[in-house]
């Protein structure tokens, strides 16, 4: 088996302690208020790096959606300026529970980084334990990271009705916003034809840590029947990453269509449901 893509608050610790900390990257993040940065600076775990998801782990908005991939010279500086090499080992955090934090998880394997692990449940299960908090700035040495063969895959627009009839479509948002009766963020509701709703709420318990991989293997081999591929989409890419971390936990592959739901609908003449 590969090693686990989540790490708990106690095995980090751990690691500070036998002094083999990791590279820290703390992407916190609130669908309405962006990239939080104060929150940060009132307290992060020590010697992390904060990582704006909006600027760094996003380009700029328009027909690829609120958050379309960055380009590679924006992620590759990002990354060096945090301080990760290519040899790094590297584990992300947010507030909890993780669904900015597996935005970064994913880009680092989309640009060929494989050692790199989400904290379970976020800042919130680190300031559960009584581990220290800091509130210093982290300055560290910057890395040597380079873009290599991606080890993440990515649904082509073009190509999202077709997978949508023929294998499975995950849609991460919340139920409502599928059904379109509600639409907080972008200018039209509804979903995209096809696609099957799944909430990234019903990956994690009420701790907002992942749940046991045997668990998300029954949830979602419910949804994915022999043979099919998966796709996620939700509002912008963001949170379809940690739907994507939850399937992995499951044993299942898929890609991340990144425009996802606001990416859709710029385009007027796609359809929509």
């Amino acid at each position: 088996m590969s090693p686990s893509p989540l790490i708990s608050a106690a095995e980090l610790h751990d690691l500070f302690e036998m002094g083999r900390a990791p590279v820290v990257l703390d992407i916190r993040f609130m669908l309405q208020t962006g990239s939080d940065r104060a929150g940060y600076k009132a307290g992060h775990i020590p010697n992390a790096q904060f990582v704006d998801l909006d600027a760094e782990l996003a380009g700029v908005p328009g027909p690829g959606g609120r958050h379309p991939l960055p380009d590679t010279e924006t992620f590759v500086a990002a990354m060096r300026g945090a301080g990760v090499s290519d040899d790094s080992s590297v584990v992300v955090y947010d507030g909890g529970p993780a669904t900015a934090a597996a935005r970064g998880w994913w880009l680092l394997r989309y640009y060929g980084h494989a050692d790199v692990r989400v904290l379970d449940g976020g800042l919130a299960q680190w300031v559960a334990a009584g581990f220290p908090i800091g509130t210093e700035p982290s300055i560290v040495a910057a890395g040597s990271f380079t873009a290599r063969p991606s080890l993440a895959s990515v649904l082509d627009v073009d190509d999202v009705l077709d997978f949508a009839r023929d294998n499975v479509l995950l849609d991460a948002r919340a139920p409502e916003r599928f059904r379109g009766e509600v639409e907080p963020v972008d200018p039209v509701a509804g979903h995209i034809p096809g696609a099957v709703n799944r909430p990234t709420t019903e990956n994690v318990d009420t701790d907002g840590k992942f749940l046991d991989p045997g668990v998300l293997n029954g949830t979602f081999g419910g949804l994915v029947p022999e043979g099919k591929k998966v796709a996620v989409y939700c509002g912008s890419g963001v949170t379809a990453a940690h739907q994507i971390l939850a399937l992995e936990l499951a044993g299942i592959d898929a890609a991340l269509y990144p425009g996802s739901w606001s990416g859709w609908i710029t385009d007027p003449t796609r359809p929509r449901a």
